[in-house]
């Protein structure tokens, strides 16, 4: 089994802030980070530091040379990676003093990608790879399309959650995953603490795909036809909780992988996703598989 993760490559500008800042508010930070992301590229970052074999798709401009770099010295294939003129994609992130950020993105590189780049690159997998996707590039209607006539398993994370993904064909996708903001929006629902109505929703909507539920320090819920799965989180004490998901995504897919059973997945997904907030930064906080899975 491959992952083709067609996903955002970012640079990320973290600003460590006294709170995150309101409406007309300057705000002094702290300090200031420089670092690579993006959803897509932290959970590539993740599949291959648990020993996936994962490979990137995406696009960045002339400024997005070190990310290609530093993806690959994890381990990820790099090669159908773009390049450019214009300028690889951007997240603003605050990050305040009770360790919870609020980010803008700009989307470069990632909103540059062309159909007929996505035919060249899924021209190379085939029915035992697993495509992954988040919503943070364009086109993401027609790679789950595409993925799926081509026989390909869909891992959708609805993140970041806008009314484009309702529009999205969901009931070809076979494993998603959501956060309760997320998972609130897909199922039509205001945001509530009633997590299980969540869950119960979704496995409603997408009667035929996976579920996996998301829920802070609350745990995560996995849900499919009858079957319900929790697994508490692993606790640590929260550095930053920017990669948190992320993680989570990569390990528990990189677990499925290697043969584990779900809840054994979820064991090794929520390790890793405590292990990553214990500490600073994005790639740089996503544990190797030696930290979390038994041998």
């Amino acid at each position: 089994m491959r992952f083709l993760n067609y996903g955002s490559v970012n640079i990320d500008l973290i600003f460590t802030v006294d709170h995150i800042v309101k409406g007309g508010e300057t705000l002094q930070s702290t300090s200031l980070n420089k670092s690579a992301g993006g959803k897509g590229a932290n959970q590539s970052a993740a599949l291959a530091k648990a020993g996936a074999p994962v490979f990137h798709a995406g696009k960045v401009g002339q400024d997005g040379g070190f990310l290609l770099q530093l993806l690959s010295s994890y381990g990820v294939d790099v090669s159908f990676i773009r390049t450019y003129e214009g300028s690889t994609g951007q997240a603003l992130i605050q990050l305040d003093a009770n360790k919870q950020n609020a980010i803008i993105l700009y989307s470069g590189g990632n909103g540059q990608i062309t159909t007929a780049e996505i035919d060249q690159t899924l021209h190379h997998f085939g029915s035992d790879d697993v495509l992954v996707l988040q919503n943070e590039i364009v086109h993401t209607d027609y790679l789950i399309k595409a993925a799926a006539q081509r026989g390909m398993k869909v891992c959708m994370n609805v993140a970041p959650f806008d009314p484009s993904v309702l529009t999205l064909p969901l009931e070809l996708v076979d494993l998603l995953v959501v956060n309760e903001i997320e998972g609130a929006g897909l199922a039509g629902m205001q945001e509530t603490q009633d997590f299980k109505a969540i869950l119960e929703r979704l496995v409603t909507r997408f009667p035929n795909s996976q579920i996996l539920l998301t829920i802070g320090k609350q745990g995560c819920w996995y849900a499919f036809k009858d079957l319900r799965i929790h697994h508490d989180i692993y606790d640590t004490e929260v550095v930053d909780t920017t990669a948190a998901g992320d993680t989570f995504i990569g390990y528990y897919l990189a677990s499925i992988a290697r043969g584990h059973s779900i809840r054994q997945a979820l064991q090794y997904a929520s390790k890793a996703a405590g292990l990553a907030v214990s500490r600073p930064g994005a790639m740089a906080s996503i544990p190797l598989a030696d930290e979390v899975f038994y041998y």
